[in-house]
């Protein structure tokens, strides 16, 4: 494996000319290995990239931040995608494949009367938002978990700047959201019901954000203590399935917890990498969103729904869900075993087909991390803190994962014997949360 020379220096032209670098905090190479990530890709099949340099991996990380379900460039979603293109994406009439979409949706969530559409899962909160609030007649919003970047959300840190710190970006700056907005977002924590019952008592609050599911299972009677709190207030319940849709079952997490949201929100998985986002709701909510003004001409392209038909038909054509939830069980496993095997401390976490783990080492923790990474991309993976399983992943992929993770716990246990983890980093230490590139 060669260093990956071409992309080292193309990331670095970015960084003087794109502010960040690339669009989304989750691509940064100071996420992954500082000075030494791959950073663009050529080619990408299944699991399979080929960056710029000729470097051939296997991406056992975020496939794509979580879009892939399926693996890169699935054939069946390729189809459908090149064959609206060939008929004209965009028209001044509207894409038929939008309604089929509709239908399809509300035939899996049987409470709903209605869908929005969108192309990315921040702005299809952010209609979602709009929506509830349009519906309710109260601005103030209480969430918790990661709902993106939109004045919203951000608005959070208005009132304290570490108010986002445990919703999984710490150091989210609110600059550039007025500051009127504040108060109008306000956090609390996933299985604390007694803040939001504390919430709801001390502002009048419209809307209720959450993630059914993200790094822990809910306690007994979370969703449904969040559930009759909504009722009780009047607030829309959104359900924010943008990362766990799709993944354990056909449709929403929430399905498998017997709680009922007002309005889901799905965009990653749903079209396997393809821009497209929906926001399902019931009825009488939906029909607010004609009482504001919510509109887009990139929302009325063929593309998006074409693969999201395509990709949801082969998802439930296909059982991936189970696949993917043999896959994750297996990458878990693997991860504690070899632990176990060198003295490695670390925790898991997460859904199966959201495997991730830790190292539990306090503040040396994410030099370790780092080294974790720049080992394993010498053996040809892009690997990282966590595994977003696709139908791509194949047992053998996951055999020569582990394989690797073998090795490479037993050159860190030896590192931190040696005291040498910092000084084996080929570059500095990678970035933990929102961090300014200079």
């Amino acid at each position: 494996m060669k260093q990956p020379k071409k992309g080292i220096a193309l990331w670095n032209k970015a960084k003087r000319i794109i502010p960040g670098g690339t669009q989304l905090l989750s691509k940064r190479s100071e996420m992954f290995l500082p000075d030494g990530w791959p950073s663009y890709v050529h080619k990408a099949k299944g699991i399979d990239v080929w960056d710029i340099d000729g470097n051939h991996y296997l991406d056992m990380s975020i496939m794509g931040v979580g879009g892939c379900i399926l693996g890169y460039a699935d054939p069946d979603v390729n189809r459908a995608v090149k064959d609206v293109i060939d008929k004209g994406s965009m028209c001044t009439l509207n894409s038929p494949e939008e309604v089929e979409l509709a239908e399809l949706l509300l035939s899996l969530h049987p409470w709903a009367g209605m869908v929005r559409y969108a192309r990315s899962g921040g702005e299809a909160m952010a209609v979602a938002v709009r929506i509830a609030r349009a519906y309710t007649k109260k601005d103030a919003v209480a969430f918790c978990g990661y709902h993106g970047w939109h004045d919203w959300y951000l608005a959070a840190n208005l009132s304290d700047k570490k108010n986002l710190d445990g919703q999984l970006l710490p150091g989210l700056e609110p600059l550039g959201v007025p500051r009127v907005l504040q108060g109008t977002a306000v956090p609390f924590h996933y299985n604390k019901i007694k803040e939001l019952e504390a919430l709801v008592k001390k502002q009048t609050i419209g809307v209720i954000v959450m993630e059914p599911v993200r790094e822990h299972n809910p306690e007994d009677g979370f969703l449904q203590g969040v559930r009759e709190i909504a009722d009780r207030v009047g607030a829309v319940l959104i359900f924010d399935e943008i990362t766990s849709g799709w993944r354990m079952n056909v449709g929403g997490i929430y399905e498998l917890y017997g709680t009922k949201p007002d309005i889901v929100v799905y965009a990653k998985a749903m079209s396997n990498g393809i821009p497209m986002a929906a926001v399902v709701g019931k009825k009488n909510v939906m029909n607010a969103a004609q009482d504001t003004f919510i509109s887009s001409t990139s929302w009325t392209d063929r593309i998006g729904p074409a693969a999201a038909l395509a990709t949801i038909k082969k998802l439930r054509s296909k059982r991936v869900p189970a696949h993917l939830i043999s896959i994750g069980k297996s990458i878990t496993q693997g991860w504690e075993a070899a632990a176990k095997r060198h003295g490695i401390n670390l925790h898991t976490y997460g859904i199966p087909p959201l495997a991730g783990f830790g190292f539990d080492y306090g503040a040396d923790s994410p030099a370790l991390h780092t080294l974790f990474t720049q080992e394993m991309l010498k053996r040809g993976f892009l690997a990282s803190k966590s595994v977003y399983v696709s139908y791509a992943h194949k047992p053998s992929h996951v055999k020569m994962y582990l394989q690797a993770v073998d090795e490479v716990f037993a050159f860190l246990k030896k590192a931190l014997e040696q005291e040498k983890v910092k000084k084996l980093l080929q570059g500095p230490i990678a970035h933990g949360g929102f961090k300014r590139l200079t």
